[in-house]
């Protein structure tokens, strides 16, 4: 058995792993890398990234099949989806090139393997087969998978999002089983490109983690798309056959459909890797972490995915560099879980920041205040074709608690939100803030004038 020493050993490369490794190099420490497949993990290779290319692909079909409407000439004559598969791909290759580069730039060693963890007396290190890599610090970033339900195995016609990507065809006809951000988002890709789309969900609304002004938006937005809701709907049974598949709900009715996409969230990647037997504690599968970061073991940490809370990208990268800063003594500030925007790129997108109208009611009772800006009346969304809202919270005579958003692009405009929230803003002081003209973020500057008590485009 061959052992090797570093500063900081990783176990994982996906958004947090990486990202703390890297931060880690550029402070100076000597940084191991493990990772049994591909730098850059299912945000990269099987997530976001490739997600987000085919849902521009499909935001292309529908400008080709509306040009007329703006005076432009088009036929549109269908998917090509081999022409799909390798634009999504060039995009993917792309970047991971420039991580790999960006990775071996900062001196980082990279480990391909399965690491288990492993504790002795000697502290904490990581076993790939027959080497140990031991580290001052570890970090466990080991990620997500895809989540299924009980009486459901992925195989055939049933996908789950990775089987839903590698599809050589549109489908038909597409049954999606869950209406988080996953199965919204391939809803709304697959009816883009001209498949018809039911979604079954089991509570009351799409999106249920969002605001319910930004839920009601997005269900009325979906059904002048043809894409059918069936809400407040449990699973029962799937059964397929070579040509389709058929699902039972509990109240006894069916569907059916060429596939059913399961999109009922991810759940923490923490099994057969060590961690209980090094003493890790583990809650419902998730690593138990204080506000640091630390693990119940010393000198291991954990990040990303499966520490509890919101399961994005974003936040990965920003826990793992908080690790690295925290080793190295910087004293890093912890982002809250509540200033962390949200976005879901369907057609609209929908885009959030902050607590709900509705929790801060719960909280707060009738210290709220609301102001709710329709799309309808900001010029750029109505040249690009969009409707949404704009919906701001804030404590009256107080700060912005919340900023939920629905309209096509709103995701690039929740960063301001963002700002917004973390800073404990007040409408009164944004106010006075000129927004540029014509732009969606004006629909922002309205709502915080209306708050304000100033309104200028609304009643």
């Amino acid at each position: 058995m061959t052992a090797h020493h570093s500063d900081l050993v990783v176990l994982g490369g996906g958004s947090a792993g990486y990202a703390a490794a890297i931060r880690a190099a550029e402070l100076g420490r000597s940084v191991t890398l493990v990772e049994k497949d591909k730098l850059g993990g299912t945000c990269l290779h099987r997530g976001c990234i490739p997600t987000k290319a085919i849902l521009h692909a499909a935001e292309i079909a529908d400008a080709v099949r509306d040009a007329s409407s703006v005076g432009v000439a088009a036929t549109f004559e269908g998917i090509d989806v081999a022409g799909v598969t390798a634009f999504r791909e060039g995009i993917v290759a792309k970047k991971f090139a420039g991580l790999t580069g960006l990775i071996k730039a900062r001196g980082i060693t990279v480990v391909t393997g399965e690491g288990q963890l492993v504790v002795d007396d000697d502290g904490p290190a990581v076993t790939v087969g027959e080497d140990t890599y031991r580290g001052t610090d570890v970090l466990l970033a080991t990620g997500s998978h895809t989540r299924t339900l009980p009486g459901i195995e992925i195989g055939g016609r049933v996908l789950s999002s990775e089987e839903a990507l590698a599809l050589a065809e549109v489908p038909a006809s597409v049954i999606v089983l869950g209406g988080g951000v996953i199965g919204v988002e391939f809803a709304s890709a697959w009816r883009s490109m001209g498949a018809e789309v039911t979604i079954v969900e089991a509570l009351d609304h799409l999106l249920p983690a969002e605001d319910v002004s930004s839920s009601n938006a997005l269900e009325r937005a979906f059904r002048k798309r043809g894409i059918v809701s069936r809400l407040g709907s449990r699973f029962a049974s799937v059964s397929q056959t070579d040509a389709g598949v058929t699902i039972v709900l509990a109240d006894g009715s069916e569907l059916s459909a060429d596939y059913l996409l399961v999109a009922v969230g991810r759940g923490p990647s923490t099994a057969g890797m060590g961690f209980d037997e090094a003493g890790v504690a583990l809650e419902r599968g998730f690593v138990s972490v204080d506000e640091r970061l630390r693990t119940s073991v010393p000198h291991v940490w954990a990040a990303g995915d499966i520490v509890p809370g919101l399961q994005l990208a974003h936040r990965g990268f920003q826990q793992g560099i908080f690790v690295a800063e925290e080793i190295a003594g910087l004293g890093p500030v912890m982002v809250a879980e509540r200033t962390i925007p949200r976005v879901t790129y369907s057609h609209p997108e929908v885009a959030s920041v902050g607590i709900t109208e509705a929790a801060a009611r719960a909280a707060h009772g009738d210290a709220v205040a609301v102001s709710e800006y329709n799309l309808a009346g900001n010029g750029r969304s109505e040249i690009i074709g969009t409707g949404g809202i704009v919906k701001i919270v804030r404590l009256v005579d107080g700060p912005v608690i919340g900023i939920h958003l629905v309209g096509d692009r709103v995701g690039e405009l929740i960063s301001e939100g963002q700002l917004a929230v973390a800073w404990e803003a007040h409408p009164e002081d944004i106010a006075p803030y000129v927004h540029a003209h014509p732009t969606q973020s004006e629909a922002l500057g309205e709502a915080f004038l209306a708050l304000a008590g100033k309104p200028l485009h609304a009643l």
